[in-house]
């Protein structure tokens, strides 16, 4: 007899929740078959480093809204006795100058556009597969790409929180080149539990797992990409994918309630949540309610101190005009702190060192094994499918981080082989000398507004990575205006409102308020394991055996 069919409703009216998972090898994700992809690598014998490629690319298959295999990434890996970083942001084409987009788009532009081969500059992530497989990684590299290959070629159902926003951006992306033939099969985005295959992809995996990358920067992949860029209107070409490398960096840091916080440093603004803590760490938060209006009103104010100095100064190292030393100066940030009024908003300038928001698409894991590695990786095309522009040959759907650049003279002006400014960044939190926590948390300039609210909640308050993670946040964006989401207390809400905050409560929590993923060390990795949490603003979820 044949199997009737049921066609179910996927939303889902009542409130779900999650529990921490608590196991001696951990991989956590915003996807569940990214995450299995990392464990299948644990499971082989490899590390937590093992875990994390074979899981970041499977995620450029199982969630392009948010990443590709043209997409940026930056890391921080802890193998057991110290902290390791790693930039792998592009940079700019030989070709862009300001006066290339000035005669292209008009005296008036101020960056680079939103979409289209020129938002595109040279991708990172797959340089960052390799350097990170090279320097400590145990499998062979191609074993790493296995999971995400199959499922390219075999494809998958597409769970409710991709669904949504990748239908959400087909309007006005549909135009863009190769978008519609990659991503709206049937003349449409896939709706959710419906089979999607990316056979482009998967060719593309191959000739990334057999070269170990080189097809990428300089062979079939790199000529590819040059040809699709001149046929539309893009000035990318081969010799800047061979020139670029991933870059080994050291981690920066502040110490705040015992802990110490790790993030990489400039052009990434992970400087944003250290200047925040910085500023917290002259007051006894804990001493109001977790959820009170008191704790969340100075955090917004630190928040907003930390984003007016990180706005004017912080792009590629070499541009600054102040020092990462002098932002992360103890005694200006004690005069900033100084600034707050607990009874106010305000709406602050940049301060003095002493001698633009978009919604975005990104993807965070992080792992950790029982011999004590950790990995906090993110990986981002920018906004939801990047630039829209898709090579169609390989299926490579590269990001729009040319337009984090400005036109003006200025730290983050473009230029040749430059890196723009940028939103993804992966943390790390260490106590004395050791590991502590694997976290991050997506979302555009959401990121260290959540690395600051998840670390209070835990640090100042107790509660424990899931909670911390489920917790109501709310989300600075200029001025005197934030968001709020929905389930933060009314209380709180009205509070906030009468001091002056300008506020929108949203329920669209994967836009506007990030999603996170945390592996915390419960004690020695072979006895007690880990503590992990997976955000339920996305489908992800924490794995491990």
């Amino acid at each position: 007899m044949q199997r009737k069919q049921i066609s179910f409703n996927y939303s889902n009216p009542y409130t779900s929740t999650r529990l921490p998972l608590f196991a001696r090898n951990v991989v956590s994700t915003s996807h569940p078959l990214g995450a299995q992809a990392g464990l299948r690598m644990l499971l082989r014998g490899g590390n937590a480093v093992d875990a994390a490629v074979a899981a970041a690319a499977a995620m450029t298959i199982v969630e392009p809204v948010s990443n590709g295999l043209g997409s940026d990434a930056f890391c921080m890996v802890w193998d057991g006795n110290a902290l390791h970083g790693l930039n792998a942001s592009g940079r700019a084409p030989r070709s862009w100058t300001p006066d290339y987009f000035r005669r292209k788009y008009g005296d008036g532009a101020s960056s680079p556009p939103k979409r289209g081969m020129d938002s595109v500059t040279v991708p990172g992530a797959v340089a960052g597969w390799v350097a990170l497989n090279e320097r400590f990684g145990k499998l062979p590299f191609a074993d790493l790409m296995e999971p995400a290959i199959e499922m390219a070629e075999r494809g998958y159902l597409l769970p409710t929180v991709v669904q949504q926003k990748w239908a959400a951006a087909t309007d006005e992306l549909k135009s863009q080149p190769g978008f519609a033939q990659s991503f709206m099969p049937w003349g449409r985005a896939p709706n959710v539990g419906e089979l999607f295959r990316f056979k482009a992809a998967a060719k593309a995996l191959r000739a990334i797992a057999q070269s170990q990358g080189a097809a990428y920067y300089g062979g079939d992949i790199a000529q590819a990409i040059e040809k699709f860029s001149a046929q539309n209107g893009g000035s990318l070409t081969a010799k800047d994918f061979e020139s670029y490398k991933a870059e080994w960096v050291a981690p920066i840091s502040k110490d705040y309630r015992g802990y110490t916080l790790h993030e990489i440093p400039p052009n990434g603004q992970g400087i944003a949540a250290l200047i925040a803590l910085g500023i917290l760490d002259k007051f006894d938060l804990a001493a109001w309610p977790v959820d009170g209006v008191d704790s969340q009103h100075l955090q917004i104010e630190a928040m907003k101190l930390a984003f007016a100095d990180v706005y004017k100064y912080v792009a590629e190292p070499s541009a600054m005009q102040v020092s990462v030393a002098q932002m992360l100066d103890a005694g200006y940030l004690a005069s900033r702190a100084k600034l707050i009024d607990m009874k106010k908003a305000q709406d602050f300038r940049a301060g003095t060192p002493n001698d633009p928001h978009r919604k975005g698409g990104t993807i965070y894991l992080t792992a950790a094994d029982e011999d004590g590695m950790m990995v906090s990786f993110i990986q981002s095309n920018y906004m939801g499918f990047g630039s829209g522009c898709v090579e169609p040959e390989f299926g490579i759907s590269l990001q729009n981080r040319g337009h984090g650049f400005s036109l003006a003279a200025g730290a983050n002006q473009v230029a040749p082989g430059k890196r723009p400014f940028h939103t993804i960044i992966p943390a790390f939190l260490t106590q004395n000398g050791q590991a502590v926590m694997s976290f991050g948390v997506m979302g555009a300039n959401m990121q260290p507004q959540g690395h600051l609210q998840t670390l209070v909640r835990m640090l100042d308050y107790g509660q424990n990575p899931q909670a911390a993670c489920d917790a109501p946040r709310w989300r600075y964006n200029a001025g005197l205006e934030i968001n709020v989401e929905a389930a933060m207390s009314p209380a709180t809400v009205q509070g906030l409102a009468a001091r002056g905050h300008r506020m929108a409560v949203i329920n669209d929590s994967y836009q506007d308020f990030g999603a996170g993923q945390f592996i915390w060390r419960a004690g020695d990795p072979k006895v007690e394991g880990y503590v992990a949490a997976s955000d339920a603003r996305r489908d992800g979820q924490a794995v491990g055996f």
